[in-house]
């Protein structure tokens, strides 16, 4: 993640239901479900102003930080983050083993 976006919190908005983070007023966020023991990732999606900038890399980065301290499962369903997941492969730990495509990461 890039060091700009570090101290930068994130929001679980669950009137939205999304994970988001703020950067120069403009928003990148996740769109998810939630599951008492899952949480599924939809869809990734920064402003056009955050564009070329790491928001969308930093979001994905801070929600799956998220859910491993919640002791959840993820279901990578956004092709964003799946192939985030893929690229960093270490995140393959939080990923619920009954996910389809789990041996594709």
């Amino acid at each position: 993640m890039k060091a700009e976006f570090e101290n930068i919190p994130l929001n679980k908005n669950e009137d939205k239901k999304r994970f988001e983070i703020e950067y120069n007023s403009h928003f990148a966020f996740i769109e998810y479900k939630e599951t008492r023991q899952q949480i599924a990732l939809i869809h990734t999606e920064a402003e056009p102003e955050l564009a070329g900038t790491g928001a969308a890399a930093a979001v994905v980065e801070k929600t799956l930080m998220y859910i491993e301290e919640s002791g959840k499962k993820l279901l990578p369903f956004c092709p964003y983050v799946f192939a985030f997941i893929k690229k960093n492969n270490s995140w393959k730990r939080i990923v619920d083993e009954r996910f389809e495509s789990y041996d594709k990461l």
